[in-house]
């Protein structure tokens, strides 16, 4: 693969925090390597920012290696940029050219206050998990992984819905800032295995509750969610969200 360098023009979003108005501001970087990561670009420019003096762009980051969902930059308007089923974190400089300008902004969701800059606030996602999406039993120390069996199926579907990182890219595409696909998914995942079975009822109806509690909107089944989810999470668990819920509250006591 070739490596070459290039220059970018950059216009990120900066708000002090999510009482005052922000705006775009430009940058142009330079020399900036192919193979690069797309934070270890905003890294260099945030070097140059501090050595200048001046206030570095905010950003969430952590493992940057595709598994805690915290890179959550909008990007030449798609979440997570123009790479399928990729983290920020993993999307390289290799996607653009010399010269080209990207546009960087956090998350725009009613539910997702911006905290500064590209950073948000999702705790409204922790809440919704703290609302049902746990098995609350004492397990004490771990089984033999074959003590209790499982059909392949279930297993794994259940793990396709557990590799959700809760990102937040679905809330972002979706037009009504919809939280249904990582509800979903956090739902499918216990509903599939025999542990989940105890609570199953409650667990939905408690997690719907609080997504909209929340502020999130409802889902109109555009697919905008699936399409840019970074671990291609399906909207199948949707579906399955939707007969855990109804099922739950025709049987409700």
């Amino acid at each position: 693969m070739e490596h070459y360098n290039m220059n970018l023009n950059l216009k990120v979003w900066r708000q002090k925090n999510a009482k005052t108005k922000g705006a775009f501001e430009t940058y142009r970087v330079k020399d900036i390597s192919s193979e690069m990561s797309f934070l270890e670009m905003i890294d260099v420019l945030n070097e140059e920012l501090i050595a200048e003096g001046k206030d570095p762009i905010a950003f969430d980051h952590d493992c940057r290696e595709g598994i805690c969902g915290m890179c959550s930059l909008y990007i030449n308007g798609r979440p997570h940029g123009p790479w399928e089923q990729n983290t920020t974190c993993q999307l390289h400089m290799r996607a653009y050219k010399d010269g080209d300008t990207i546009t960087i902004e956090p998350w725009r969701a009613g539910a997702f206050p911006v905290l500064k800059d590209l950073m948000v606030d999702r705790s409204a996602f922790d809440r919704i998990i703290q609302a049902g999406g746990f098995i609350s039993v004492n397990t004490g120390n771990a089984v033999d992984a074959n003590a209790l069996p499982i059909e392949k199926e279930k297993a794994d579907a259940s793990f396709a819905a557990a590799a959700c990182i809760g990102c937040g890219a679905c809330v972002a595409a979706c037009k009504n800032s919809s939280a249904m696909l990582f509800t979903s998914a956090k739902v499918t995942q216990l509903a599939m295995l025999p542990q989940g079975a105890p609570e199953r009822k409650t667990r939905a109806i408690n997690m719907i509750a609080q997504m909209d509690k929340e502020g999130f909107g409802a889902c109109t089944n555009t697919g905008a969610c699936e399409a840019v989810c970074p671990k291609g999470i399906n909207l199948s668990n949707i579906a399955m969200l939707n007969q855990e819920y109804l099922g739950a509250t025709l049987t409700a006591n």
